[in-house]
């Protein structure tokens, strides 16, 4: 089947690594002239690990980023609530992957074009409309000056973002995604080793949070690259999300000052940044289809949603894998997608609204409710098997699954 896939993002790649492992036709456009690596930290989860693995790509990532070894959750005293192992130290059949988003990005990327060949990936086309064509798809693509491209394919996979046009033509009227009131710094900064060398961890609560791991092996200097992320409360969005805004500590470092534990230096962390950029958190509202012919919705298209859990770009590629699945299975263009939107759409809505309740961060939040100026025995403040279930139902709603012994 001949498949043409609007955007080069993360989920856009997946998809035509995947449709092309299967044998697909296989043609991307991108906007931008020039795809660089943006962003800083990323969490790649096992279920999604395993599809990249299936790919043949997991030992590329493993060796430019971490596997993660356990998840910490802890209150602004940094009082230990909650630990779980992950990935491969948790019982599942794939790590659990810290790496930098550019560092993926550019694996999948580089992949992409060694596979499908450098003709299929195509820059400076930017997808401004779409239109049936018979049983097919017709997409229009726009250079930086203006000139129209048209494109016939089998399937239109609109894999464009957040801000994604295709969505917006099936959607003319849903406007900007939805600010959560919160604001995100996120950076990295060089340090020592923190815990297991191979932590994730998140303190505080819904209001004031800190998130930090590590996303590059030890130096020879015995200094870590570290990811962070500092969210706080803000009533008012000051700007649109942008990947390259930069940042000022200034504008959130006072709010972390006394956050120093035996175990970590937040206010260190955040005045040896290497650059800070700052970020709206945003999501859109879950909507009733993806499909429109021929032409469907996949990743932050499709569902954006908070970066709660580690899901945005891990639910990207389950898309990916349950499209070709879809295809695979069923031989019209329509009736897979049928497929794949009953089984992906609900899905991802129910993760985009456990989101906005902080889903497994729960923890943190109740912990600051019940015990606001911290706690001696974390036994004191939740009851017996609780923590277990908050993390266990976001896991049944994410599909994240131990296989089995």
């Amino acid at each position: 089947m001949e498949i043409a896939i609007a955007g080069a993002g993360i989920g856009g790649l997946a998809a035509a690594l995947a449709l092309h492992a299967d044998g697909h036709d296989v043609r991307v456009f991108e906007a931008v002239d020039d795809i660089r690596p943006l962003g800083v930290g990323i969490n790649l989860l096992p279920h999604a690990a395993r599809i990249l693995d299936g790919l043949g790509l997991i030992e590329d990532l493993l060796a430019c980023g971490i596997a993660t070894r356990e998840l910490s959750y802890f209150n602004c005293f940094g009082q230990h609530i909650w630990t779980e192992p992950r990935g491969l130290f948790g019982g599942f059949g794939a790590p659990q992957i810290s790496i930098s988003r550019g560092r993926l990005h550019m694996t999948l990327l580089r992949r992409a074009r060694e596979r499908l060949g450098p003709d299929r990936i195509v820059t400076g086309q930017g997808l401004s409309a779409f239109e049936p064509a018979g049983d097919r798809a017709a997409a229009h693509f726009v250079d930086a000056g203006g000139n129209a491209t048209r494109v016939e394919a089998d399937m239109l996979v609109c894999a464009d973002g957040i801000h994604s046009v295709g969505r917006r033509q099936m959607y003319p009227r849903e406007g900007p995604p939805v600010y959560s009131g919160r604001i995100l710094w996120r950076a990295t900064t060089f340090a020592r080793p923190y815990l297991s060398g191979a932590s994730m961890i998140m303190a505080g609560h819904e209001a004031q949070k800190f998130v930090c791991y590590p996303i590059e092996p030890v130096r020879g200097d015995g200094l870590q690259r570290l990811n962070w992320i500092a969210e706080l409360r803000a009533p008012l969005m000051r700007e649109r999300e942008d990947w390259n805004r930069p940042g000022q500590a200034a504008d959130f470092l006072p709010r972390f000052e006394d956050w120093v534990f035996d175990w970590l230096d937040i206010p260190a962390l955040i005045r040896n940044a290497e650059a800070i950029y700052e970020y709206p958190m945003v999501d859109r509202d879950p909507v009733e289809h993806w499909n429109a012919g021929a032409v469907t919705l996949l990743g932050d298209a499709a569902h954006a949603m908070y970066p709660i859990g580690s899901n945005g770009a891990s639910q990207a590629i389950l898309d990916a894998e349950a499209l070709v699945r879809a295809l695979r299975d069923r031989h019209g263009s329509r009736e897979a997608l049928m497929a794949y939107e009953a089984e992906r759409l609900p899905a991802t809505a129910a993760i985009v609204r456990a989101n906005r309740g902080n889903g497994p961060e729960q923890c943190m939040q109740l912990a600051h409710e019940r015990a606001p100026r911290g706690f001696s025995r974390v036994d004191d403040v939740f009851a017996a098997g609780e923590l277990q279930e908050i993390t266990d139902r976001y896991k049944r709603l994410t599909g994240m699954k131990k296989d089995s012994p």
